[in-house]
């Protein structure tokens, strides 16, 4: 039986090793890595390549979700499952819209959350209830890819539409369809508002 390589990224060696005796414990998973901060994760990552990162939202260094990004930007096809027990609207969003495909919580129990841990490996996207009601009015927000994203934030620093196609080598067109698929997506009249929308979410770096 092939197993599922596991990469395990928490800040408290007690929570990492709660989880390495309960994965290494099943015949069809195995841990391979462990990080106790998100640049180690990314680090270990890159260097091990596991199929599956389980990774917390408050680590010191680099929070969870923005060691997803980097992640998923080098190795788009490993997959990622958060795990936490706390985290605020904006982290989860950030993690969830970055490409993460699992979300639980770490007083889940047990075979629920190996489950889940399965599901996410198989390509299933799998977000606890719990956490889906925390996202709440922000479930718009999930439908945003990166790359738009990305134009927000490059957008909300002053840049035009001229200055950003320049700055990711995209045409004029292409940007200016980006902003109104975000204006569709939020329901928002215009870039400005678009903008608005995702400061108060703290999706973007004001």
């Amino acid at each position: 039986m092939t197993k599922t390589r596991i990469l395990l990224a928490d800040d408290h060696a007690l929570v990492r090793m709660g989880l390495a005796s309960l994965i290494n414990y099943q015949k069809d998973m195995e841990v391979v890595g462990e990080a106790d901060n998100g640049e180690s994760a990314v680090e270990q990552t890159l260097a091990l390549k596991p199929d599956l990162v389980i990774m917390d939202i408050s680590m010191p260094k680099l929070d969870g979700a923005s060691a997803t990004v980097r992640i998923l930007d080098e190795l788009p096809a490993t997959k990622v499952f958060i795990l936490t027990s706390f985290g605020t609207s904006a982290d989860l969003l950030k993690a969830v819209i970055s490409g993460a495909t699992g979300a639980f919580l770490k007083d889940s129990p047990n075979d629920e959350l190996l489950d889940a841990v399965r599901r996410v490996a198989a390509g299933e996207t799998v977000i606890h209830k719990a956490i889906q009601m925390q996202l709440g009015e922000a479930q718009s927000l999930l439908s945003l890819t990166p790359r738009q994203l990305e134009i927000l934030q490059i957008a909300s620093n002053g840049f035009s539409t001229e200055d950003i196609a320049r700055q990711l080598n995209m045409s004029q067109d292409g940007i200016k369809k980006h902003f109104a698929s975000i204006c569709t997506k939020l329901g928002a009249a215009n870039r400005t508002e678009a903008i608005a929308i995702c400061l108060r979410r703290q999706l973007l770096k004001g």
